[in-house]
């Protein structure tokens, strides 16, 4: 079995048969997010691996003993933690979005999205886990290709739109696909809330495309994106940005069951204090 995830500055992960067996060079050398969740001042493979090696030792990623229950928010607002109050709240009613072992999955629980989710990065290729497939299944998950684990967004929201779900949020990296997604709306009664995640490097062209097209961005490591001037900005190191009014209204929603004071005022943005931002 062989898994491939970006993670943690940008690097490319490989597991195989349970494995950490390959570690490529980060290109980002610090991250205010894992320096606060993980005490990680300087990002190395060695640090990345240890770090793969936690998440799979502990919530089980990329094995079968895959949790998907029971998830703290590991951020306030986050992809998997806004798709969740959405569900939550009846804002959305459905979501898109991807998990190891399964690949892209379709699901209307809100406590199923947030367990794919909460510790996962960007996954590029996954192998089928029999046993992952049944839990999410069982959880009211519908799997969109159970015997290879294919991500496809694009796929998946197409079936999501064919399942009946008017409301549909959707996550992707690639901003042919969220052009794509769009067009989906020209034929189906479906509305699309497409979530770029995993963003770091984005160039100027493609971030003007993902901007064109998608709702809320998160603001990884990509200047190009970091120049666009949103509706609404939540966090300042990692920041979600909203671009649309539905984008708007799907991250003031999450922010009501966030566990912590807010602030809500009005300012130029996007607000990217110096000292919070990835290097």
């Amino acid at each position: 079995m062989r898994h491939v995830m970006e993670m943690v500055g940008n690097a490319r992960v490989v597991i195989e048969n349970g494995q950490v067996v390959e570690v490529s060079s980060p290109e980002i050398s610090w991250c205010p997010l894992f320096e606060k969740a993980r005490g990680m001042k300087e990002i190395t493979p060695e640090k990345i691996k240890e770090n793969m090696e936690f998440r799979m030792k502990t919530f089980g990623l990329f094995t079968p003993d895959r949790l998907l229950d029971d998830f703290e928010d590991f951020v306030g607002f986050g992809a998997s933690e806004t798709m969740m109050s959405g569900l939550q709240h009846g804002v959305i009613d459905a979501s898109v979005s991807v998990c190891d072992g399964a690949g892209t999955v379709i699901t209307d629980n809100p406590s199923l999205v947030q367990g794919m989710g909460a510790r996962m990065s960007g996954l590029v290729e996954t192998s089928p886990i029999p046993e992952t497939i049944q839990k999410i299944k069982d959880r009211n998950g519908i799997v969109l290709d159970e015997k290879t684990a294919v991500i496809d967004s694009l796929a998946g929201a197409k079936k999501a739109a064919e399942l009946g779900f008017k409301r549909i949020a959707v996550t992707t990296v690639d901003a042919e696909i969220a052009a794509d997604i769009r067009k989906i709306e020209k034929e189906t009664e479906a509305r699309f809330i497409i979530i770029a995640v995993h963003t770091t490097g984005l160039n100027r062209t493609k971030s003007k495309l993902m901007a064109e097209n998608a709702d809320i961005i998160t603001l990884c490591a990509s200047r190009a994106l970091r120049e666009i001037k949103p509706l609404l900005q939540v966090g300042t190191s990692v920041p979600l940005v909203a671009l649309t009014q539905a984008g708007r209204e799907l991250l003031l929603e999450r922010a009501k069951y966030v566990n912590s004071s807010l602030l809500v005022n009005t300012m130029p943005l996007p607000y990217l204090p110096e000292q919070k931002q990835p290097k």
